[in-house]
């Protein structure tokens, strides 16, 4: 059988590494590769806490608690009000948000009557 083209000719046995130079060209393209397409893991990146808003490292527990009541109860009032101001089906999914809140204010109360039972 005639073939219209001829064979593609034999490759060539040249490695990558022929030299100590195209050894390191070769490394540097690994890391530029790693860089770019592996994402870094966690033990690998330093978290760094926001200067914007930071809560101190001395802040004992219950202070932290009672704050988040008191924001979490702030939350659900808001909510509350802002729903009024609503027709129906927006006014609906207010109050579900504001039930979410409130639930996570009741656990939050939980927590603190805990910590320290009252009577």
């Amino acid at each position: 059988m005639f073939k219209p083209t001829p064979n593609p000719p034999a490759p060539d046995d040249v490695s990558p590494y022929e030299s100590l130079d195209s050894k390191k060209l070769h490394e540097a393209a690994d890391r530029a590769l790693d860089h770019y397409l592996k994402p870094p893991t966690l033990k690998d990146t330093k978290r760094k806490p926001s200067t914007i808003y930071h809560v101190g490292e001395k802040v004992d527990n219950e202070t932290l608690l009672v704050n988040a009541c008191e924001t979490l109860a702030s939350a659900s009032m808001m909510l509350t009000e802002f729903a009024g101001l609503m027709e129906m089906p927006h006014r609906n999914m207010m109050l579900g948000i504001q039930s979410v809140v409130m639930l996570g204010e009741l656990a939050v109360n939980r927590v603190l009557d805990n910590l320290d039972p009252q009577g």
